[in-house]
């Protein structure tokens, strides 16, 4: 996939990892649009980057079918879905309840499923191939104290992944998936501030260039899944 003048939609722009690969991709010439469920930070981070803001909950059916509406409006078509909204909560087992894990699923599972569903309809439509990205975590590979909703929600959005791969590889659709290990973003932090950088973890722009090597490799290939660890997030700093 070239870059330049493709139309990239990515969820949850505003910050983290989403807002370090709009604004990657944006300054290597592709048209890009954001989502997120805090207008005035989304529209004070899309000027920021240059890139379009479009105020939606990915959680909400509703607000998707707008995000393609106002996308296609601006854009006329669509390139790449970088599904990367996502929440946490963190329970644990005895503590679990069935709003955590709904209030979880509606973003990490349901959101990015829903969102899904409407790029591969634009894409077949197209009939000129497309990407999604899923942004999942290395949560997806492996459990952890405290992860039964968090880490379920990435192993759920693992296997969709795997099953979108395997329906639309035959309509020239890559699907990837990208497993960050620990980032310093603002994810989990009530305040929603960006965490500051440690030398012993990962930042958002690592993660921003591991998604644009993938899409930057030849049409004719694909990297079905991409995990990124930090090198060693024990060591004392």
């Amino acid at each position: 996939m070239i870059i330049k003048d493709s139309k990239i939609l990515i969820t949850g722009g505003s910050s983290g990892i989403g807002k370090a690969t709009a604004k990657l991709l944006a300054d290597s010439g592709a048209k890009v649009a954001i989502t997120g469920r805090d207008k005035d930070k989304l529209e004070k981070v899309a000027k920021e980057i240059n890139v379009l803001a479009i105020h939606s909950d990915v959680a909400k059916e509703e607000d998707i079918e707008k995000t393609y509406k106002v996308f296609l409006e601006n854009f006329g078509t669509l390139d790449c879905l970088i599904n990367n909204a996502g929440i946490g909560e963190f329970p644990t087992v005895d503590e679990i309840t069935l709003e955590a894990f709904m209030k979880v699923y509606s973003v990490n599972v349901f959101g990015a499923a829903l969102m899904a569903k409407h790029a591969a309809k634009i894409f077949k439509e197209q009939k000129t191939g497309g990407n999604i990205i899923n942004v999942a975590s290395t949560a997806a590979l492996k459990g952890f104290a405290r992860g039964s909703v968090y880490s379920s929600s990435k192993f759920a959005l693992r296997s969709m992944t795997e099953c979108w791969q395997a329906e639309l590889r035959p309509f020239d659709i890559r699907v990837m998936q990208v497993n960050p290990s620990e980032v310093t973003t603002a994810f989990a932090n009530k305040e929603r501030k960006e965490r500051d950088e440690v030398d012993n973890k990962l930042t958002s722009i690592e993660i921003a260039h591991a998604m644009k090597a993938m899409l930057e490799m030849d049409d004719r290939g694909m990297i079905p899944e991409l995990t990124v660890w930090a090198r060693n997030p024990w060591e004392k700093k």
